[in-house]
């Protein structure tokens, strides 16, 4: 059951959690007006329990500088939990901009919610980020 955390004029987000992970969906630009809520949406999830994320991406027609940092951000909390984190429907705009940032290859990037959900979170989630164990 999808349950919603934000619907304002600038983004809605909204989670429901599928084979434990916790499908965090954003409709809406990633910016400078909503990255506050994305992190409050996501330090709320955090306080109660959720520590396994998919970052669904695929309403997101725009996400910028701000918006990188944002997920930076909120995959610094899910670590700090002992979470994961995948993120879903990258567009090429998006995969530009992590690309940019050099962290293209920080992340897992699933085609959708359901290739991300396909297996259970492991134990080990975000042990290695921002990149491979040497």
């Amino acid at each position: 059951m999808r349950t919603t955390l934000i619907r304002d004029q600038h983004i809605t987000v909204s989670y429901d959690v599928i084979n434990g992970w916790t499908v965090l969906e954003i409709d809406g630009e990633v910016d400078i007006r909503t990255h506050a809520e994305i992190r409050t949406a996501v330090a709320r999830l955090l306080d109660q329990g959720h520590r396994h994320f998919v970052l669904d991406l695929c309403f997101v027609p725009f996400l910028d500088s701000m918006g990188l940092s944002t997920v930076v951000a909120i995959t610094k909390h899910i670590r700090k939990q002992e979470g994961s984190l995948r993120i879903t429907c990258p567009s090429a705009q998006i995969l530009k901009v992590f690309r940019h940032g050099g962290l293209r290859g920080a992340y897992e990037f699933y085609d959708s919610p359901q290739e991300a959900t396909s297996q259970p979170p492991s134990h080990d989630g975000l042990a290695y980020w921002p990149g491979p164990p040497d």
